[in-house]
């Protein structure tokens, strides 16, 4: 299953999270960077990739699967020997997917008002009013993440690493674009500077550059 992967990415969009675990997993993958400042996402040879115009999509040897979620899911479901995921115990998976749904429901829309508010008004004040709450928002979801999530733990799943560690990596990183300093959490910037160190993640970063 590991064979015949394509990831079609962008830098600083919330396709790292994936290319970081296909690194963890050992997969054997192409990435295909998109220049998304120019408009590669919406033409039409990737539009029938991926009809949505966002990243990630990943070309598997079954079909398309797009939705970062799913993704992370599906390389720790095609990896098993790598325990990207609690795969044996529905209960702590379910808890992982629960997290990493906050992350795409809610983080990542509270961080996308900054960058991307025309999606959701046209009217340029509206607009500003948007991105003006968006840090506010930003700490009010990582201070959740902070107490209710990591808590203590090593990693968002306990001791164990996974798929949700290099998301919340991710949407960490995208603290500093929305003028938040991650210090003000200090167990996610604990956190952060954990899954940084690691080679896969290391490997991503520097393919993603």
């Amino acid at each position: 299953m590991s064979q015949d992967l394509t990831l079609y990415y962008a830098p600083g969009t919330c396709a790292q999270a994936v290319l970081i675990a296909l690194h963890e997993a050992g997969a054997a993958f192409q990435a295909q960077r998109l220049n998304m400042a120019e408009g590669a996402q919406r033409t039409p040879a990737y539009l029938a990739i991926n009809p949505k115009g966002r990243v990630p999509a990943l070309v598997t040897p079954q079909g398309v699967l797009t939705e970062t979620a799913a993704l992370l899911l599906y390389v720790a479901q095609t990896h098993p020997d790598q325990q990207l995921a609690p795969l044996s115990d529905p209960f702590q998976l379910a808890r992982m997917q629960e997290f990493n749904s906050y992350l795409a429901s809610t983080v990542h829309i509270s961080h996308a008002h900054r960058p991307r508010a025309a999606r959701w008004a046209d009217d340029e004040a509206a607009q500003k009013a948007m991105q003006a709450k968006v840090p506010q928002n930003m700490r009010d979801a990582f201070a959740l993440i902070e107490q209710h999530y990591l808590g203590d733990k090593t990693w968002v799943m306990g001791e164990q690493y996974t798929v949700a560690d290099g998301y919340l990596f991710t949407m960490a990183g995208w603290l500093k674009s929305d003028s938040v300093d991650i210090n003000e959490f200090p167990r996610v910037a604990a956190h952060y500077a954990r899954v940084a160190a690691r080679p896969a993640v290391q490997a991503a970063l520097a393919q993603s550059a």
